[in-house]
């Protein structure tokens, strides 16, 4: 069997949908690969694709969200201090401080305007993969 390439496409239903859309593109850096109307789009950093897709009925209250968090990839350990304080300049909520893992990775955590918890991480493991 033929290895896979990894989770490279992750959609999310969100309510905040232009909030959203700007957070991603304009903050995070991502491009509209795709947007068939105004209701859905999708994203790319040219290697993974991010949809984001609007639902009116979304409770972005219910923490009982199936999702805990999604991560993007840095490519170098002080690259996570940069987004850092790139966030904090932006004022994104924080949902955890900057920390160094026992597994080597180094990362921290933002809410997105939908609720949506991102990491953003360097992996010594995949960071340069």
């Amino acid at each position: 069997m033929n290895e896979t390439l990894g989770i490279r496409h992750l959609a999310l239903k969100v309510k905040n949908f232009k909030a959203c859309l700007n957070f991603y593109t304009n903050i995070i850096g991502m491009n509209i690969d795709w947007q068939p109307d105004s209701e859905n789009v999708y994203l790319t950093n040219g290697r993974d694709n991010l949809a984001l897709h609007y639902s009116s009925t979304l409770d972005t209250d219910n923490k009982n969200s199936k999702l805990d968090h999604f991560g993007i990839i840095l490519h170098n350990k002080q690259d996570v201090d940069i987004w850092y304080d790139k966030i904090k300049s932006h004022q994104i909520h924080i949902h955890q401080e900057v920390k160094d893992h026992r597994d080597g990775s180094r990362s921290f955590y933002c809410i997105d305007p939908d609720g949506n918890i991102l990491q953003l991480i360097w992996h010594p493991k995949i960071s340069h993969a």
